[in-house]
C-alpha cells in the first residue's frame, strides 16, 4: 500500500489529468468510478479495477475496507484527504475511487434489433439517466452519435448508477447508417408528431431514437423513422426533459410486453 501526500507526485498528477479531462480519458481508455456503489456494480459484473484510490481519513471505513480487501495491496493507493478531494470532483467525496478500463463492447450487430440511439444528447446527466432507464427496461444495446456526452465521463457514470456494466455502449456511431440496416422499427418522439405514444404497438422489435435537448432528433433520422410519436402532456407544458421522455417511452414498451 502506497501513501501519497504531495501534489508534485507524478502518479497524482497523472490521476488529476484523468479526473479533469475527457480528452485524457478517451486517449488512454481509462476512467474513474466514484463511490462504493459504482465500484461494487463494476466488480459484480466481473470487472477488476486497475487501481483503488482511497482517502487517507476514510481508509478504515467498513465498506471501503471490504472493497479494498478484494485487491492486492499493490493495487491500493492511499491519498492525503485534500489530494483525494481534488480527484473526486464532488461536493461530498465518498472516500474511494476506482481506476478502471472502460469496457469495449462487441461489434454492433449487422442488423440491430432492440436498441436505444442517442442523437446528439449533450447533457451528461441526461445520457446517464437514459442509460439507467435502458438497462432497467431490459435493452442491452445503446448507440451514441459523435455529438453525445462521453459515456464514461464521471458525471454520466454517476447518473447511470451502475447501468453501464449491463449495457453494450457504442460511441461515435453513424446513426443514419445503422438506421438503414435495422431489424426493427425505428421510432422517435417529437412534440409535432401526430400519433400518441399510447396508440402505438410497441410489442415487436423497436429501435428508439432520442434527440438533442433543444433541437430534438435530426431531420434525417426523423424522416427515416417508421413512427413518430408524441407524449400527451397536461396544461401548458410544451415538452419534457429528454431523459424523462425516454423513461416514459421505454416503460410503456415494457408495459405492453407484460414485463
Amino acid at each position: 500500500m502506497k501513501l501519497i501526500r504531495s501534489r508534485d507526485n507524478a502518479a497524482f498528477k497523472a490521476l488529476k489529468r484523468l479526473a479533469t479531462s475527457t480528452r485524457e480519458r478517451r486517449k488512454v481508455g481509462l476512467t474513474l468510478l466514484d463511490g462504493a456503489h459504482l465500484i461494487s456494480a463494476f466488480q459484480s459484473a466481473g470487472g477488476v479495477p486497475e487501481q483503488l484510490l482511497v482517502s487517507e481519513g476514510r481508509y478504515g471505513d467498513r465498506e471501503i475496507a471490504r472493497i479494498a480487501a478484494l485487491m492486492p495491496e499493490t493495487g491500493v493507493l492511499v491519498l492525503g484527504d485534500s489530494l483525494f478531494n481534488d480527484l473526486a470532483q464532488v461536493t461530498t467525496p465518498t472516500g474511494i475511487v476506482a481506476l478502471v478500463r472502460a469496457p469495449r463492447p462487441p461489434a454492433i450487430p449487422a442488423q440491430p434489433d432492440r436498441c436505444v440511439m442517442l442523437d446528439n444528447v449533450q447533457d451528461a446527466g441526461n445520457v446517464g439517466s437514459i442509460l439507467r432507464s435502458t438497462a432497467a427496461a431490459g435493452i442491452r444495446t445503446v448507440l451514441l452519435s459523435p455529438g453525445c456526452s462521453f459515456a464514461w465521463s464521471t458525471k454520466v457514470l454517476r447518473a447511470g448508477m451502475g447501468a453501464h456494466f449491463s449495457l453494450d455502449i457504442h460511441e461515435n456511431v453513424d446513426l443514419a447508417a445503422v438506421a438503414g440496416r435495422l431489424h426493427a422499427r425505428l421510432v422517435c418522439t417529437g412534440s409535432h408528431a401526430e400519433k400518441s405514444l399510447y396508440q402505438a404497438d410497441l410489442r415487436g422489435p423497436v429501435a428508439w431514437v432520442f434527440g438533442n435537448e433543444g433541437a430534438g432528433v435530426s431531420k434525417a433520422l426523423s424522416a427515416s423513422a417508421a413512427e413518430r410519436l408524441f407524449i400527451p402532456l397536461a396544461g401548458n407544458t410544451e415538452s419534457l426533459n429528454v431523459a424523462s421522455a425516454a423513461a416514459i417511452c421505454l416503460f410503456e414498451q415494457v408495459r405492453q410486453r407484460g414485463r
